[in-house]
This record gives C-alpha cells, structure tokens and sequence, in this order.
C-alpha cells in the first residue's frame, strides 16, 4: 500500500504533457568535475574515507517473491539489488516494528529506537483518548516538533507526536539530523517522515505559523502580508476550492523537502534570506543557532543555481499534478524522483542526503494524485520496476561522473515495511511477469465490519473506535481499564470473530494475535503519552482490513470493494505475518565488508548505530540497536568492539531475541498475551490474571537487562568503554533465560 494516508482519494483527469518550458529550465546533467566534500562537513569516519551519506528508503518494496513464479521486486531491479551484493552487504533478514507501517518504520530507521521512545506505535495515523472518554484522531506524519493535537484551542493532547520519555517526563524525541549538523554537515531530505514540512496548517500549532511565523491577527483578511508571504499563501491554498492547482500550491512550495544546516559559513544557508530557525526546544545538549531551508520553493534556487526547477533523472522537471514546480506530493516519489533530488542536492555540496522512494506496485499517476494497485506480474507494475531499475542505473553513473562513489560514500539502501498481497489467483496459471504478463480477475482487501461482526457474532455492542487496519487498535469509550468487565468481553468476542474470505470461500478465524496494555509494553507498544494507548490491538488474519461501521450487517459486513481503477488497495500491512515483518537492509561504502548475502537477524533499529559508527558521530541517546560489527571491516570498527569480538556477536545475537518486537521474546510475550485476552469468563478470570501476571514480570525483567546490555553495546560503540568479558557472558546467560521462560509462559 502507498506511503500515506487511507483518506479519500482524489481523482484528477489530466491533460497534456509536462510543460515543455519547464523542461528546458533546466538542463540534464552531465560529467563534470567531481564534487568536492563540503568544507566544514566532519564526518570521522575510519582513514577519513567517508565524504558523502546517501541514505535511501523504499516504500513496500519486496525482495522475496509475492508469487512463486514472478521475480521480486529488487530481482526487477538488478542494478541496485547488484551493486548492493557486489559492493557490499546485502541482508534479507531485516526485521520491522509493530505496528509495521511507513511511519513507525521509517521513524525507528532514522533513530535507531522502539516505537516506545520516539512516539509512533500506532500509524500512519492513530487515536487518543480524551478527557470524556471519546477519542480523535492525529496524523503520524508531522513535523518532528508538531504536537498531537496541532488543532484545538487548547489541545487536546497537548504532548509531542514524536513523543519519548527517557527524561522521566515526556518530551521531544531527539532529531536524526543533529549528529550531522553538529559535525557541520547540511543534512537533505526528500520526502522523508517528520524531517520534512507535512502539512501547511495555519492554526497557532500549524507548520507554516510555527515555521515561517503569522500575521497579527492570523487570519486571512490580514493577508498580503510582506512580512509573512509564506503563511499567507498557505492561507489562500487551504481556502481554494479542492482539486485545483491554487489549492495544491502551498503543499508544492513549502512540504516534503528540506535541508537542515549547519553553522558553517559554506553552509548552503549561510547568507540565504530563506534560510528559516531549525527550532528543537528538546534536544539534548541544546540546539541554537541553527537555520533551514524547508520547501522545494527555497530548497530547489538553493542547490540549482537559482532555478525554482529540479530534474528528474530522466530530465523532466519534477513538478505536482498542475504542472507546477515543486514537491509532487508523498506518493509521487517515483525512483527517477527521489534520486534526481539527491543527486542535485549532492552536486550542491550537501553532503548528508536522506531519500524517500514510493512502493512499485501501485500506479500513482503523474505526481501521486491517484492509487490504483496492481498484483505482482501485471504488466504495469512490470514496467514500473523497469523505470525504477533505469533510475538506479542512471543515478549510479551520475553520482560516478560526479566522483561520488562507494570509494567515498556511505550508501545505505532499506524498506519500512512488506506487505501481503490480496487477490485472486494469476491468469494464465505459471505467468512469471517478465516474459508473460500475469492478470488478475480481482483484487483487493478483505474488508470486514468489526461492529457489525461483533454485534451478530457475539452479541457485543460496546461503543468503541478503532483505528482501521490489517492490525487494527481498538478504543473502548470511556478508557475503561484492561480488567473491566467490558474490555475482557469484548477482548474474549474479538478471539472468536470469523469470517467467510471471499477468494476461499471459507470461513476463517479473523484474529492472528490480541495484546491488551500488559502485551502491547512488552511489545515496545506503549508510549511516554498515556491518551494513546489503545484499549486492545488485534493482528488481523492476513487478507483482511477491519474497521467499525454499522452494528448491524444489513450492508454485507465482509466485502472486497471493486472501486474504480484510479483507487484501489490490494497489499495489506501492519500484521504479523513474514511478508509484512521480513524485509532488507544493502550498505555500501568504505568500512563495510563485501558479504554478498548475509543473513544475520537484525531489525530496523540497527541501522542508526551502524552508520553513527562508520561515520564516527555520536548521538545524544543509547539506542535500542546494535553496530552490525560482522558487516564491517576491522578496520572500521571502534577499538572496544574489536576486542571480545565473539563475546560480543553472541550478545548482540541474543540480546535481538530478546528486545526486538519479532524476537523470541517478543514472539511468545505476543503468544502468551493471546491467550490471556481469549481466555476466561465472565465468572472465571484465573487464566487472564496468571498470564497478564507473567507477562508483566518477565517484561519488566527484560527491560532492565536490555538496558543494561544496550548500554554496555553502546558504551563500547561510541564512548570506547571497554566491555567486561565475564559480564557479557553473564548478559549471555541471563538473556536466554528471559527467552526460555518467556517461551514457557506461552506455551503453558
């Protein structure tokens, strides 16, 4: 499923190419002199080696097949799946967070923490309690200092969305460009989750008033106002009437593209009059003075000589639906895109670039304004992969001709998330895509009524609201607590719904996995923001997504809706299951080992450390991942973590198992606290109350050694803290005995 938001899609009928005179605004790029290191910028990498950071994330973009007979998508992409094996590590055994979607994938890439700490358990968006006991709804993707209720006067929820609460209190999760600018290093981003713009709201809490200040009086009779052109034009966009290039313009100018600069007088926001106050109250250690560029119409004169034009790779000018220079919104992210942005913001002298890269099997139009997904094999989703495969070619021989290669650059190439791909069987049977296009008779989610379901079902109609989804978190009105009598009936009644799956005819079980409070902590679920926390999660069977309708079904409760072909939704995430959870991580550069494939079992929170480590900065924070030492050269890795080597791979490998959400711990916590929630009556609990019991000693266990054993990796990754040999080993021990009992209480 696409990047974003499961709102009404718009469908927009566009005529004409792209306008010729923006084509010609800009040239196509060609070999020129190599791109120096932007002076000031100090990376400490190992032998100085390291002068550029190219960090790329895919949307649901596979490496193991959707069809047995269909090359995946990176096996359609040999020019990056292969210059990932040929010149580095490539590891099919990445791992996601709970719940798996782009936000909280991305988030817990970008800052090497567990939902828990940086804010984003539930997304793309998710719900919060509120002081009567109802709920509203926030969007996951904002701003990284946005709040969770940016509307209401006062907020309803006045906390950070990236909330985290390592302080004791809850505060402002730490920002991932820091290291970089500290170290003097412009940090660009495209399209990527809450280090980007993500709205243009106006209100006191709004992006543009936070950002580029208001009009007194905020309102839009004040407006042409020279002093603020930015939030008045955002004003005049959000009151334009829908679907029109007036109200798409702000979102051009202002949203999905950013540099975040350092101090250096060579930074490309010394002396620009856009440069904007990088503003982040929270940090650790303090962070003033700092300044940005945020909006293509600031980012873009910036780093191409003047012009409002940047390229894609294929030369067209990159602009939105209208035709109008900018950001082509969130699912307009085409590979040519995303790595036209790059590659410019590179040749600028940005040397930290950060790249977001739309999913592959659904169309989106000229610029994301439509969604029509498509099954693996058909022969769009073939050519897409084509498209793509022609970028990275392209983009790998501009950044050579640049000198921008693996001799000097740190590539690191990843996805947030899979996902499961729901429609009929292929037609003809043995289509393989390439060299016989497949098609698909339907396609589309399951969707199922939990209301309706639960009421004819199970006789249940507690009032509820629920954040629909594959693993959709229920909100029980009132908030009562994870023992009233309510939540466990209703929890009992969600472990018995079925369904009849349309393309089996059979009916099935809907629930995978339940977790109430107790199982969601120890599944890293719970956040420093109490009003967030949901009633109950239900991983879903994985064909279907669930939502709350009618508590009745006079309408049909299960249905695969057959919308028209401009909006469309056939690959399912946010469950539990392989194709969902499994994913891949590839880097490339100087210090990290040519292993091909490599199948260490690692998680998204892994990736932090290891570059911080390859680079030779630092966080303010322990993280809740490791440096990938096996995928490293001797030479690139920090003193304390030469020495114990073996010790210290067998802690890193079990102290996975222990932490990660898809660990063995977190496998049978997930298990155990299924049970717990189907279990018992109305009269007899005994069984809940022993396993909840269970669950919150083990967790509670587990969080003191994980921080003990994160803490020792840390040290010795970043402060060269020596690592104790006999305490490792103790860690060891200790580790696999949470992990057997864990697997005991489940299994009881």
């Amino acid at each position: 499923m696409q990047r974003r938001r499961l709102l009404a899609l718009v469908v927009l009928v566009l005529a004409g190419l792209v306008l010729a005179g923006l084509a010609a605004a800009q040239t196509k790029s060609t070999a020129k002199p190599p791109v120096a290191a932007a002076n000031g910028c100090q990376l400490q990498s190992a032998n100085g080696k390291i002068k550029h950071v190219i960090y790329l994330i895919f949307d649901n973009v596979h490496f193991r097949r959707d069809n047995p007979n269909v090359p995946s998508d990176l096996e359609q992409m040999p020019h990056l799946l292969n210059f990932i094996r040929s010149n580095g590590t490539f590891d099919p055994n990445d791992h996601t967070v709970l719940i798996s979607h782009t936000a909280n994938g991305i988030l817990t890439n970008l800052t090497g923490m567990y939902s828990d700490r940086h804010g984003q358990a539930v997304s793309n968006s998710y719900r919060y309690f509120k002081s009567d006991g109802s709920t509203a709804s926030s969007s996951s993707f904002k701003y990284w200092t946005d709040l969770t209720d940016d509307v209401g006067t006062p907020p309803a929820d006045p906390l950070p969305n990236m909330v985290n609460g390592d302080s004791g209190s809850p505060m402002n999760a730490p920002a991932p460009w820091v290291p970089y600018t500290r170290a003097g290093c412009d940090f660009g981003a495209t399209a990527l989750a809450n280090v980007v713009l993500e709205n243009t709201g106006t209100g006191p809490n709004g992006d543009m008033t936070k950002v580029f200040g208001a009009p007194n009086p905020p309102v839009p009779a004040s407006c042409p106002d020279a002093a603020h052109p930015e939030w008045c034009e955002a004003a005049a966009s959000n009151a334009a009437p829908a679907n029109t290039k007036e109200r798409n313009l702000a979102q051009t100018d202002f949203v999905g593209i950013a540099v975040h600069c350092a101090k250096t007088g060579t930074s490309i926001c010394a002396n620009n009059a856009n440069a904007r106050p990088d503003l982040l109250p929270d940090e650790p250690g303090s962070y003033s003075g700092f300044s940005g560029l945020f909006g293509a119409k600031y980012v873009n004169p910036a780093i191409a000589n003047g012009s409002k034009v940047v390229n894609k790779l294929n030369g067209q000018p990159i602009t939105d639906q209208f035709q109008q220079p900018g950001f082509p919104g969130f699912d307009g992210l085409f590979a040519t895109t995303t790595l036209g942005y790059v590659a410019q913001m590179q040749e600028a002298g940005i040397p930290v670039t950060y790249g977001y890269i739309s999913d592959t099997h659904d169309q989106h139009g000229i610029a994301g304004e439509i969604h029509a997904t498509r099954g693996p094999g058909e022969a769009d989703y073939v050519q897409q992969l084509k498209d793509y495969d022609a970028a990275f070619a392209s983009f790998f021989e501009r950044l050579a001709n640049d000198g921008i290669d693996k001799s000097n650059t740190l590539f690191v190439f990843t996805v947030e998330e899979g996902d499961h791909f729901v429609g009929s069987q292929p037609s003809p049977a043995g289509c393989d895509g390439v060299n016989v296009p497949c098609t698909y008779p339907l396609v589309g989610e399951v969707n199922g009524n939990l209301a309706g379901l639960l009421a004819t079902q199970q006789g249940i109609t507690t009032p509820f609201t629920v954040h629909s989804d594959m693993a959709p978190t229920i909100y029980l009105t009132g908030n009562p607590s994870r023992t009233a009598t309510p939540t466990r009936e209703f929890g009992r009644a969600l472990g018995h719904l079925s369904g009849v799956n349309p393309y089996t005819s059979q009916s099935e079980n809907l629930s995978a996995a339940l977790a109430d409070p107790v199982g969601m902590k120890a599944l890293h679920m719970v956040t420093a923001d109490p009003q967030r926390t949901p009633t109950l999660t239900m991983f879903a069977a994985p064909d279907w997504f669930l939502f709350a309708g009618a508590p009745n079904c006079t309408a049909p409760c299960v249905t695969v809706p057959t919308t028209p072909p401009t909006s469309t939704f056939a690959w399912n995430h946010g469950g539990i299951q392989p194709e969902i959870a499994n994913t891949w991580l590839g880097i490339v550069g100087p210090g990290v080992r040519h292993n091909a494939d490599d199948t260490t079992w690692i998680d998204h929170t892994d990736v932090r450390p290891t570059m911080l480590s390859l680079l030779g900065l630092q966080d303010s924070y322990t993280h809740d991942g490791r440096v990938l030492i096996d995928q490293l050269d001797a030479s690139a890795v920090p003193q304390a973590l030469r020495a114990h080597r073996e010790t210290l791979r067998r802690l890193g490998e079990v102290y996975k198992q222990l932490n990660a959400p898809f660990g063995e711990f977190g496998s049978s916590m997930l298990l155990a606290s299924t049970k717990a929630v189907e279990s018992g009556s109305t009269t007899d609990d005994a069984t809940y109350v022993r396993l909840e019991d269970g669950i919150s000693s083990l967790t509670a266990a587990r969080d003191a050694l994980a921080g003990q054993i994160k803490s020792a990796l840390d040290g010795a990754a970043f402060s060269d803290e020596a690592l104790n040999e006999q305490q490792a080993k103790g860690f060891i021990a200790d580790a696999q005995s949470l992990i057997d009992r864990a697997a005991t209480l489940a299994s009881s």
